[in-house]
């Protein structure tokens, strides 16, 4: 069942329960007032009889003093009240003119004196229509009926029964006519962003934009839905670029391994000096190729965003990393700074830290000096410094200045530093040193 015909299922079924109840609930509040009127109407004529009123089979019923009939003797006035005298036993004694009352085990019993109580109500159907009867014992023995009909009860109950379902039906109907046009207007929308989601899914076009009407839930849905085909669509952007930028870089490591590998088939003719550059420049080679494709299919897959944000001191990470490269360079690499509390993905941290130290040491045969302070990771070096027109690029995937061509590297430290401050709120920074080199490094919100 679509969701447009299960809104005007719910409309019809509201609007003919709602209709049903209140109709319920006049009918059965009529009927009750209707009866309690001819009730009151019996005991009143039970009254006047108690009180002398005489009960003569040749006089009018009560309530038709000038003794007004039908051709066959029938009183047919519903204000009418026909009274019938029985004996004891349940003998009738005297009847009225229309015909003898039905008397039943119960009348007979209040007759008699057996019942617990003096006077009975009960309905009975005399020559075809329903009458109300109220049975009264007296006090010589017998008892005196008094019955009125419910004929007009009946005739308004099924008049109100009758017109509760003519509404039941036309609120019914208008309200499958109102659920129909909510439900068109409610699903319009959700019918163009199931089209545009099987456009997407089967072309792959994520520039297709779904209009959006309204800032209820449906239209809010299709800004959403604009907002992650948007992203989606970077997102897509952004690994072809990448692929297009490491076919581009992979170019050359890949170009001087083919012409090694082609020197290696004269391995033979080669002097030893030769053999030793040409191994050495293999390994160098191949070194560099690994790096880069490790850092390539980190950023392609983001593995880091698996790893759980964890609160450390970000002193401790700069002294783990700073650590490492003393062993592995034998440089001189200065700490100075605070702990830093922050909440990062430790990993990730450690990652940037490491490229920043190892672009340091790459670019300068000084002192390295790694400043720690409120979460921010200065890393100053007495290198060449940095041009001005490279500052704006250097954490740019791929991005090598002119004086870095010369020199190993896979062009995306930088890169994955700027990401990782991005993943963190964080910034990156980048400047000149004065007396020379430059200082590089980011900055992350502190824990709370």
């Amino acid at each position: 069942m679509s969701l447009r015909l299960k809104f005007a299922v719910a409309m019809v079924a509201l609007a003919a329960g709602a209709t049903i109840a209140g109709g319920a609930v006049s009918y059965f509040a009529t009927e009750n007032e209707l009866r309690d009127q001819v009730d009151t109407s019996l005991v009143d004529a039970a009254q006047r009889v108690a009180n002398g009123a005489p009960v003569n089979n040749d006089r009018a019923p009560i309530g038709d003093p000038d003794g007004d009939g039908d051709n066959d003797g029938r009183y047919r006035s519903f204000t009418q009240i026909l009274v019938q005298v029985i004996d004891a036993d349940g003998t009738i004694l005297q009847s009225p003119r229309s015909g003898e009352l039905p008397v039943t085990e119960a009348d007979r019993k209040v007759a008699s004196g057996d019942a617990r109580r003096g006077n009975l109500r009960h309905d009975v159907s005399f020559e075809g229509e329903p009458y109300r009867v109220l049975t009264v014992a007296v006090t010589d023995g017998g008892a005196v009926q008094f019955a009125r009909s419910l004929q007009e009860t009946e005739d308004v109950l099924d008049r109100i029964r009758n017109q509760t379902l003519l509404i039941v039906v036309g609120l019914s109907a208008l309200a499958a006519l109102v659920g129909i046009v909510i439900a068109q207007q409610v699903t319009r929308r959700l019918v163009r962003l199931t089209d545009a989601a099987s456009a997407v899914a089967t072309s792959g076009d994520l520039e297709l934009q779904v209009p959006v009407e309204g800032r209820d839930e449906t239209g809010r849905l299709g800004t959403a839905f604009n907002g992650m085909l948007a992203s989606l669509a970077r997102s897509k952007k952004a690994q072809q670029q990448l692929v297009q930028d490491a076919g581009h870089e992979l170019r050359t490591p890949l170009t001087s391994l083919r012409t090694n590998v082609r020197v290696m088939q004269r391995f033979e003719e080669l002097s030893p000096a030769s053999r030793a550059r040409l191994l050495a420049d293999l390994d160098s080679e191949t070194k560099e190729l690994t790096a880069m494709v490790n850092e390539l299919v980190e950023l392609a897959t983001d593995r880091r965003d698996e790893e759980q944000p964890a609160p450390l001191e970000l002193g401790a990470v700069v002294d783990m990393v700073v650590d490492r490269a003393r062993r592995r360079s034998g440089r001189e690499i200065v700490v100075i700074g605070d702990r830093s509390p922050v909440v990062v993905r430790p990993q990730a941290v450690e990652r940037a830290v490491s490229n920043l130290v190892e672009n340091a040491l790459k670019f300068s045969d000084g002192t390295i000096e790694v400043t720690v302070h409120l979460g921010s990771v200065q890393v100053s070096d007495r290198g060449p410094g940095i041009a001005e027109a490279d500052l704006e690029r250097l954490f740019d995937r791929f991005y090598r200045s002119d004086a870095a061509r010369a020199l190993p590297g896979s062009g995306l430290g930088l890169a994955i530093v700027r990401d990782m401050a991005d993943a963190h709120g964080g910034t990156v920074t980048a400047r000149n040193r004065e007396g020379g080199g430059a200082t590089i490094g980011f900055q992350l919100p502190l824990a709370p």
